[in-house]
């Protein structure tokens, strides 16, 4: 009985010798390109070079080498065709019985800072796509492998008895044409994002490729099963890039608030903590020192930060450990944490500890935003601003004093990412009444002012969304707001504007709405 041949190819050489060798093992002829050839022969197993089976060089830079009918004929011929039989036998093509390819390393590469464009394209595999694609097609005939961690199972189930279940080999072609798609939707991405620096393309057809990182122990709710998989290009400051330093692993809401307080103190240059619970800032401060803003953070609502998800934009340092510790939190993250902070942090051994960098970025360039609905998907551009307070009109009798600007500013960066209808009342840095996910925008002043109690009184207030009635700003005036953000654009506008007057309340408009649903 004539042996079995196997075609290996592979960027990804992790345990490709030990593979070849068992096959060899068992039989199996091996047939080789380039790299893995030599890897294979500098551990003097036996291998037979390409172009010894077509009869013709590896050339153009090794571009071409297995597009050949040699090749790919002994791959797609049915062995259950008599006219596929009588055909190969006529033109001299044998059968190749495995192909184990991976592919060029394009998403490593184009990761990599500065890459040329030149590179990039010279990093697209067009054999190995191929191969796969061929093999995984007559998957009755042909084992296609394109993961070493197939490796095993492969050898074990072949070692058993001799061949492969028709179940495991339909799976193995599955994980191949997922192999392929994967790759050359980061290759279109990659390409389309080159070409639309400047301004975002919404083109005709979108792939999204994500790899699995984890499955998680549950999603939302403990009886839906849930995973979390990451961009292959994903930004470096992102939640996909985090290193996690210490804790249990992350569920799902933790992943999904974690999002939300690290996009949201991302907004703030000045030392930052943001608490997050259920996707919604609790508590938001600012101020010189970080300790100093996580208490501010934690005195805008010391009850529902408790089991919440802190953010911070600087390094965490000892004392503001100290400070953290002192309650039960889920998550913190960070850019960096000393070495004392982690000294505080490791007596308590069930917070999540997660390390990720703070990217410096245009803040007005544009990402997509994706919402997945009912056999669709929605696209939108990221809701990213660069802020001009100056640019925003003044449209009552009394201007904002310097103090209730730099205010108005701070709780602007925190409505934009409160669920809307969202309010936020905030006071020297820090938010002290926030009203979110409100089906109307009066209750959702009502539920800020009441929060802030007392303390409102002398604080700013920033809408997501123009006030289309003057009760709203009627809760405001008698909370003791003094100063009010909003986008304006409602037909009642000048209601609005003749009350703050009433009051002595300054009022500007920004012309942008902040919706977050």
């Amino acid at each position: 009985m004539k042996n079995k041949r196997a075609l290996i190819s592979v960027s990804d050489k992790r345990g490709v010798v030990q593979f070849a060798r068992e096959l060899l093992e068992m039989g199996w002829e091996i047939i080789s390109t380039g790299g893995t050839a030599r890897a294979l022969r500098e551990a003097d197993l036996e291998v037979k070079d390409i172009s010894e089976l077509t009869e013709f060089p590896e050339i153009l830079e090794g571009r071409l080498k297995t597009l050949h009918p040699l090749v790919h004929g002994g791959i797609l011929g049915r062995r259950d065709q008599p006219l596929h039989l009588q055909q190969m036998e006529e033109y001299g093509i044998e059968t190749i019985d495995m192909v184990a390819v991976n592919l060029y390393p394009f998403p490593e590469v184009v990761s990599k800072e500065g890459v040329s464009l030149k590179d990039a394209i010279e990093n697209i595999d067009i054999g190995g796509p191929t191969m796969v694609r061929a093999a995984a097609k007559n998957y009755q005939d042909v084992i296609i492998v394109v993961d070493p961690s197939f490796y095993s199972t492969v050898i074990e189930e072949l070692r058993a008895g001799g061949d492969l279940a028709l179940e495991t080999r339909y799976n193995l072609a599955a994980e191949a044409f997922s192999h392929t798609a994967y790759y050359d939707s980061i290759i279109s991405n990659y390409l389309r994002g080159r070409a639309a620096e400047e301004e975002l393309s919404f083109p005709d057809t979108i792939t999204l490729p994500f790899s699995k990182v984890q499955n998680l122990r549950y999603g939302e709710n403990p009886h839906q099963k849930a995973s979390f998989y990451r961009e292959p290009l994903a930004p470096l400051s992102s939640i996909g890039s985090a290193r996690q330093l210490q804790g249990k692993e992350l569920s799902f809401n933790n992943i999904n608030d974690l999002h939300s307080a690290w996009e949201m103190v991302k907004e703030f240059e000045e030392p930052s903590a943001v608490a997050v619970k259920h996707t919604n800032p609790c508590g938001v401060g600012s101020a010189e020192k970080l300790s100093a803003a996580y208490q501010k953070a934690y005195n805008a609502d010391p009850v529902s930060i408790f089991g919440g998800i802190v953010a911070l934009n600087k390094e965490v340092d000892g004392v503001t450990a100290e400070l953290m510790a002192t309650i039960f939190l889920e998550v913190i993250v960070a850019p960096s944490f000393s070495r004392e902070a982690l000294e505080v942090l490791k007596q308590k051994k069930d917070i999540r500890l997660l390390q990720l960098p703070l990217e410096k970025q245009n803040k007005t360039s544009k990402g997509y935003n994706y919402k997945k609905v009912s056999g669709g998907l929605l696209v939108q551009e990221d809701l990213r601003e660069l802020y001009i307070p100056e640019d925003w009109k003044p449209v009552t009798d009394r201007q904002p004093t310097d103090q209730e600007l730099k205010d108005l500013l701070f709780a602007v960066k925190v409505v934009k990412h409160v669920k809307s209808n969202a309010i936020v009342l905030a006071k020297r840095m820090q938010t002290l009444g926030i009203g979110a996910g409100q089906m109307n925008r009066v209750g959702a002043v009502n539920i800020a002012t009441n929060q802030a109690g007392e303390s409102a009184r002398g604080a700013v207030m920033a809408s997501d969304a123009f006030f289309p009635f003057k009760d709203g700003v009627e809760l405001a005036a008698a909370a003791g707001v003094t100063a009010i953000v909003q986008p304006g654009g409602s037909t009642r506008d000048q209601e609005s504007i003749e009350t703050c007057n009433k009051f002595n309340i300054a009022m500007l408009f920004t012309g942008k709405r902040y919706f977050n649903h």
